[in-house]
């Protein structure tokens, strides 16, 4: 059980990196009123969402009641609700990479959620195509997962069925985090939508490991078909927000709005959420037997009790001696290893560009110039990513392929002969 725990522990800890950095206010904010005035397309680029459909061109191929549908799947898709709800890994809380996810199938024709190979997911972007069984693009894996689909979950992105979320996710806490109290109920939508009145469903329970669920008999076993429909990833756990909000790890105020507002009846949101708070006010260090202050002036960090003269004697000086004063030190380590060094690779990692730009302005100024050191490298891998990223968008840049290995069947690339001896 002790085992079991720690796990637990650390998808919570997961979850909670994720929901500090992978959906910030300010994307729910701007997608939220570009979507209640009916803008599906601009909500979607608010929050990072490419749209690689044509509605004229489905139409024409698909025939216009399928366009009809899919049109009004579109206005009220929330896609900061869906990236709030997308498939993590660790260690910190990525969106799964290569993935083709179901949103909404119209009997053959599926609406899909895709996500890049890892290789290109700088910026965490995801993007919305019809599949209609064919392969085209560049996408790695262009069919619909089995396991990782949102089609039976609707309630995870449509705002018409955010309600359903406190019915479908209400369960027991379990030391595996595994919401086994739904498994019977969601196999059995599950197996509906398959076409079947009951069965037996696949359960991965994490890593390799699967169990089978028997619907007809209500039983949990550890053999069963391998046909068997796999259980959704979303119906296998519980709901990472529930798991939070029971251990106390989070605040409803910090939950996405519609999320908080189905999760906890009556919470009224804050007018403003929680955002970038820059700390602008002076910093005090210790100089020469004394407090002096370091701030921001005209976008710039510099030291207030310095003047211009002497500051250009001691850097002078610090170039022969190697010694600067201890309020130039103080700058010169903000500027190449800032404290919010950390906090800054996060938002990155996580897409939040903008959020990064606004911590690293908060501390140095937004007229800072930066010198070699760990943010700006930090800063230069970011956009040498999102170029990667462009290129497969625009299907021209493809993964270097693995290290080929020597064939070990021939003596070209061995290290030493077969039959070599060493003494």
């Amino acid at each position: 059980m002790p085992h079991s725990t720690s796990n637990e522990d650390s998808r919570l800890t997961l979850w909670l990196r994720v929901r500090e950095f992978a959906v910030p206010p300010s994307m729910i904010e701007s997608a939220t009123a570009r979507r209640t005035t009916g803008d599906w397309a601009a909500a979607c680029a608010a929050a990072h969402v490419d749209v690689d459909l044509n509605l004229r061109h489905i139409a024409r191929v698909h025939g216009q009641e399928l366009a009809t549908h899919l049109r009004t799947d579109l206005r009220h898709l929330a896609p900061d609700l869906l990236r709030w709800h997308m498939p993590r890994i660790a260690p910190n809380g990525l969106i799964r990479p290569g993935l083709t996810l179901s949103l909404a199938r119209y009997h053959e024709v599926h609406l899909v959620a895709r996500t890049p190979p890892a290789w290109a997911d700088a910026g965490q972007r995801i993007s919305l195509a019809l599949w209609d069984g064919s392969r085209s693009g560049p996408h790695p894996h262009p069919h619909p997962h089995r396991r990782f689909r949102l089609d039976l979950h609707r309630h995870l992105w449509d705002v018409r069925r955010v309600g359903e979320l406190r019915a479908r996710s209400e369960t027991a806490p379990h030391a595996w985090g595994w919401a086994v109290d739904r498994w019977p109920a969601e196999a059995r939508l599950l197996l509906c939508a398959e076409g079947q009145d009951g069965g037996t469903v696949a359960v991965r329970v994490g890593g390799r490991r699967q169990v089978f669920l028997d619907v007809d008999a209500s039983q949990v076993s550890d053999e069963g078909p391998a046909s068997a429909p796999i259980l959704p990833d979303a119906a296998t756990w519980v709901l990472p927000d529930l798991a939070l909000l029971r251990a106390g790890l989070i605040a409803a105020d910090r939950l996405h709005p519609l999320v908080a507002a189905a999760l906890v009846p009556g919470h009224s949101p804050d007018a403003k959420p929680p955002g970038h708070q820059s700390e602008n006010g002076p910093r005090m260090v210790e100089c020469r037997g004394a407090q002096h202050r370091i701030a921001l002036v005209n976008g710039v960090l510099v030291a207030l009790d310095h003047d211009a003269t002497e500051i250009r004697r001691e850097k002078l000086l610090a170039g022969l001696t190697g010694t600067p004063l201890p309020c130039l030190r103080l700058i010169e380590q903000a500027h190449r290893s800032p404290e919010c060094l950390l906090d800054v690779r996060a938002r990155l990692e996580h897409g939040d560009a903008a959020g990064a730009q606004a911590t690293v302005d908060g501390l140095l100024g937004p007229g800072a110039r930066l010198p070699e050191g760990a943010l700006c490298d930090v800063l230069e891998e970011a956009a040498r990513r999102r170029i990667d990223h462009g290129l497969f968008r625009a299907g021209l840049g493809s993964r270097p392929g693995p290290v080929e290995r020597p064939d070990r069947r021939s003596r070209k690339g061995r290290a030493r002969p077969r039959h070599a001896t060493f003494l």
